[in-house]
């Protein structure tokens, strides 16, 4: 039998992944997801900044890292300096202070495709979601496993579940737009 809620659930999670990373978005305040995305190359693997050290914001322009072991100070600072954020990191000793600089206006539209771009990603997700279980259901109507009625009806609550999710991301998307533009 068909199972609807499987898929709902990718695409939740689908939509769970997107908002944490339209999250780690440098926006105007100094927030510490987002450091969630960049990943330090230590101990034969990579790793996020938080497994590595205490995140704190002390105040709503600067992001504080006390690094944990100082062998990884200049590890930290290099996957900072090569991520998207165009932060630039000041070390002192085993702290790491990173100044959240204000948007400029370029920035700005460029953090929009960024935020364009991300959504766009995860719309592909969810439509993929959606063709997986089309797939399946035709594959279980073939094997006559369920009518044609019933491939219908789940083919229907596929694309509504479908179209809801991708609403949802565009309002995300939009939201977003809106919070970097009025920073």
């Amino acid at each position: 039998m068909f199972d609807a809620n499987s898929y709902k659930s990718k695409m939740s999670k689908t939509i769970d992944v997107f908002s944490k990373e339209l999250s780690s978005l440098r926006t105007g305040r100094a927030n510490s997801s987002m450091l969630d995305i960049i990943k330090v190359d230590v101990y034969g693997q990579k790793m996020p900044i938080n497994q590595l050290g205490t995140i704190t914001t002390p105040e709503p322009r600067s992001i504080i890292i006390q690094v944990w072991d100082i062998n990884n100070v200049p590890l930290i600072d290099a996957s900072i300096k090569k991520s998207e954020l165009g932060l630039n990191p000041q070390i002192d000793g085993q702290l790491i202070r990173l100044p959240i600089p204000d948007l400029s206006e370029e920035r700005r539209i460029e953090m929009k495709k960024i935020v364009k771009s991300m959504g766009e990603k995860c719309k592909v997700s969810i439509r993929n979601i959606r063709r997986d279980g089309n797939d399946e259901l035709k594959r279980l109507l073939k094997s006559k496993d369920i009518s044609e009625d019933e491939e219908k009806k789940f083919e229907k609550v596929i694309q509504e579940c479908t179209d809801n999710n991708v609403k949802l991301v565009d309002d995300k998307v939009i939201s977003k737009e809106k919070e970097i533009m009025t920073i």
